[in-house]
């Protein structure tokens, strides 16, 4: 809603706005994270593959459950895109809307990416984030944030008039694509709201707009994760680079991202089940 009212408040209006905030959904209830649990994951857990993400690129890869995943900058400030799914079913996807209800705006180490309804269970698990220092800056800022969507041609064609074909949509389409053996289209319609890896971003203050500035991160910086469940992901390397003044074109300084995946010690795995699908019986009053 923008600053041009139409209409005078009324004699209440204040005290309209004065009504206390509730929180939607009490962290309380959600399954606590148990830190020593994956703190030994991590200690015990061994490198058994890696990959380069290009720059302006995406590039898919699997994650089985129980195993660790780490995004690391190596070269200079780049902010990545990352979609997950479900493996073995690809209806089952990130729920970045449902994330950031259940966490906040931004994620860092305890909280969880969740899957699309109706399964509704954790993804993925935060397990280490050397970007948890930034915290909140004077712009209200923060790292790592699940409310921006991802670069895509059409809203560039929208806004600037022009086809750019790097976009994290393009990309993270590509990578799917080639990762699965399917046509563009085909692809394209699995491609969802984004994890924003390293990116720093919040709402304006006045307008309540979007907006990005420069990452923190640097090289040597990553994000870990713990796969729950059976994972293909997809990481695009935005083209805006450590997105401080533009995407969606080739102006911004971009570099390479490096994806990680360990292998925990089985002994720290021993009780550890992944999350079953969410139990709601899908009757919906119906019966």
């Amino acid at each position: 809603m923008k600053d041009c009212p139409a209409h005078d408040a009324p004699e209440d209006g204040q005290a309209r706005r004065e009504a206390r905030p509730v929180i939607c959904y009490p962290p309380e209830h959600l399954p606590p994270f148990d830190a020593a649990f994956y703190e030994a994951v991590r200690a015990g857990a061994e490198l058994v593959d890696e990959l380069i993400v290009p720059p302006r690129d995406a590039r898919a890869f699997e994650v089985p459950a129980g195993h660790v995943f780490r995004i690391v900058s190596i070269e200079g400030p780049q902010v990545g895109d990352l979609n997950l799914w479900n493996a073995r079913d690809l209806s089952e996807r990130f729920f970045s809307g449902k994330t950031r209800a259940l966490h906040g705006t931004h994620v860092s180490t305890g909280d969880r990416l969740w899957s699309s309804l109706p399964a509704l269970r954790p993804l993925a698990t935060v397990i280490h984030d050397t970007l948890d220092w930034y915290g909140w800056d004077e712009d209200g800022a923060g790292v790592h944030d699940v409310i921006g969507t991802r670069c895509d041609p059409y809203t560039n064609r929208l806004l600037a008039g022009t086809d750019y074909h790097h976009c994290c949509h393009s990309n993270l389409t590509r990578a799917l694509a080639a990762g699965r053996s399917m046509d563009l289209l085909e692809a394209e319609a699995h491609i969802h709201d984004v994890l924003n890896v390293f990116m720093c971003t919040g709402f304006t203050r006045d307008s309540h707009q979007y907006f990005m500035k420069a990452s923190p991160v640097r090289p040597g910086d990553f994000i870990e994760f713990f796969a729950e469940i059976d994972l293909l992901a997809a990481l695009s390397a935005c083209p805006g680079g450590d997105c401080g003044s533009a995407h969606s074109s080739d102006a911004a300084a971009c570099y390479p991202l490096k994806v990680e995946i360990l292998r925990p010690d089985p002994d720290t795995l021993k009780g550890w089940t992944p999350p079953a699908p969410n139990a709601y019986p899908r009757t919906h009053g119906a019966g």
